[in-house]
């Protein structure tokens, strides 16, 4: 009886990573570190950087949490896009050259790939990210139609990751714009027919810093790594803005 081809095993290639470091205790500027390290096609960019602080050097800093493009925390700009690294494989990158891993733009830089999430999260708070409904506690459930709820689905898989407001060039330049997700944690609840408090919402977006300081750029669009429509989501409340739903 004949043995079964064993399935082929892939060899690891050396990828060289450069890393912009900054360490507030001792660099007044950020700068590049180069590290080789053997990579499988199929490994991720957080594997890579495991391997480099647990092999080579243990004073290397990021964020990481559940590995699986769930959490968000580790969004990073990679070759000059912003990605997940639990998400992007070595095998869609380009490792002839070496691979650029940076930390997410717009926000204050703590150290390494680390920023200050605090004023995304400001953002995301000042929009009311939560259902806001009227009368006394329901007797029975919300329903909600099929129709009403897709008006609305695209928007709740944001995993507020900061992935689509940092690559704005709106927002690098203007601290206190709302940014993408702001606007996207809006939406679900400006379109859910079950909430009652979307023209507050829209009073809140209607200055100078919401809905109308977008450019149009679709950056966000594209480095969403849920795959949202981010720029259409933006589109919508301008819409609703307009017509006051």
């Amino acid at each position: 009886m004949s043995q079964p081809t064993p399935a082929p095993v892939h060899k690891t290639t050396d990828v060289t990573f450069r890393i912009r470091r900054f360490n507030p205790e001792i660099d007044s500027e950020p700068h590049w570190e180069d590290y080789v390290v053997p990579c499988y096609p199929t490994d991720r960019i957080l594997d890579a950087l495991a391997q480099i602080k647990g092999d080579k050097d243990g004073t290397l800093t990021y964020r990481r949490s559940c590995g699986h493009g769930i959490c968000g925390s580790d969004a990073m700009r990679i070759n000059g896009k912003n990605r997940l690294a639990c998400k992007t494989l070595v095998k869609d990158l380009d490792v002839t050259k070496p691979v650029t891993v940076e930390a997410i733009k717009g926000l204050p830089l703590e150290k390494d790939l680390v920023v200050d999430m605090e004023p995304f999260f400001k953002a995301y708070r000042e929009v009311m990210p939560f259902l806001i409904a009227d009368g006394h506690e329901p007797t029975k459930e919300r329903l909600q139609s099929v129709e009403d709820r897709a008006k609305f689905d695209d928007t709740t898989k944001c995993i507020l990751c900061a992935a689509c407001t940092t690559s704005c060039p709106v927002f690098w330049t203007d601290g206190s714009y709302f940014g993408p997700a702001a606007i996207v944690s809006a939406h679900r609840f400006i379109f859910d027919s079950r909430d009652s408090a979307a023209s507050k919402r829209l009073e809140i977006l209607n200055d100078k810093e919401g809905v109308w300081r977008c450019r149009t750029t679709f950056n966000c669009s594209e480095a969403c790594p849920r795959g949202i429509q981010v720029t259409q989501a933006i589109h919508d409340v301008k819409r609703a803005m307009i017509f006051q739903r």
